[in-house]
């Protein structure tokens, strides 16, 4: 079962290639903007954050070349000026790719030089450079395999960052009503941010030994090694329940609620919150929030198990967090977390 967490915390997993890497850079705390969102660059209070991701920009299936989208080109070209304007020091990425992009398009650029020149050359001078970006992250999503080079990759980035949530969602876990992102598990056949995390230094150390049950947790890696950020969601699931007195953790449920998917933004939930008077729950032990009124169950991070979340990072010597995305949090009641 250990290997099976693995896969699943690793396929979701972004490189990030920062092409200046700031001298004695020692926390990173950053988050996505997504230019489909309908949230304004200019809302974003980047004093709160180190680094902002700036999403998407897509690979061409046929050159291997990174392009922008003409309804994001003005905005992509202003963006690093824009939140600038209120952390002069914050520092921009562009990212490539996302959920929604072709993961085997990626992979196919990856496999050659040829291809990969063709992305470099096109992401790095056309577009990073010559759009004030300080850096790129490739979003590479739902990788598909387990075959990672895990030396190789933690000795040529800067960070990887792991998106340690989705462990349960109504799309692929329509039966019962999990938590999306726990700290902890509360059995060994559940996914966990901690069993994630572990396993990654585990990778990364050159004492790794992976098999059936992971080892005791190492000391952190050295300096050459790619430290990961710790994904935090400002995003919910919501499930339908088959009772609604049944309403705990893993109550049986039907499929999605509120939305087709059950996808709910962090303040659209304080909005059902508000709005049915729901029964809220921070439970301590796998560090999880979580609300239901009537049928409707909703499992979310909140401001306890951000703040938990965060303090876990910096215990296991981790580089920071990041957050996607900026739109589902527009008070940054989640962003001032860990500051």
């Amino acid at each position: 079962m250990a290997s099976k967490t693995l896969c699943y915390i690793f396929s979701t997993m972004l490189f990030l290639l920062q092409l200046h890497v700031s001298a004695g850079q020692t926390v990173v705390k950053s988050a996505y903007w997504f230019s489909g969102s309908g949230f304004p660059a200019s809302s974003i209070d980047s004093s709160l954050f180190t680094h902002l991701f700036c999403a998407f920009a897509d690979l061409n299936p046929t050159t291997y070349q990174v392009t922008i989208s003409s309804s994001n080109s003005a905005l992509f070209s202003t963006f690093t000026r824009t939140v600038q304007q209120k952390n002069p020091s914050v520092k921009t990425l562009l990212s490539i790719g996302g959920g929604n992009a072709n993961a085997s398009t990626i992979a196919s650029m990856a496999s050659q030089a040829s291809s990969r020149k063709s992305f470099i050359d096109s992401s790095i001078i056309n577009l990073a450079r010559s759009k004030n970006f300080h850096g790129l992250a490739l979003d590479w999503d739902y990788y598909g395999g387990f075959n990672y080079h895990f030396q190789a990759i933690s000795k040529s980035l800067d960070w990887i960052n792991v998106m340690a949530y989705k462990f349960y969602g109504p799309s692929w876990s329509p039966k019962e009503a999990g938590p999306p992102a726990a700290l902890y598990s509360i059995t060994a056949s559940q996914i966990s941010v901690d069993t994630g995390i572990k396993a990654w230094i585990q990778a990364v150390s050159p004492k790794k030994v992976l098999g059936g049950h992971l080892p005791p947790l190492p000391p952190p890696p050295p300096p050459a090694a790619a430290l990961p950020l710790l994904g935090v969601p400002f995003f919910g699931f919501a499930w339908h329940l088959v009772n609604a007195n049944n309403h705990g953790l893993f109550a049986p449920a039907n499929g999605a609620a509120i939305t087709s998917d059950g996808t709910i933004a962090y303040n659209k939930i304080k909005d059902f919150i508000a709005q049915t008077s729901a029964t809220t729950v921070f439970n301590s032990t796998i560090v999880t929030n979580y609300c239901y009124s009537g049928t409707t169950w909703i499992g979310y991070d909140d401001t306890q198990s951000i703040s938990t979340k965060v303090t876990y990072a910096k215990g296991k010597g981790l580089l920071g967090f990041f957050a996607w995305q900026l739109a589902q949090d527009p008070n940054s009641v989640l962003s001032k977390i860990g500051i």
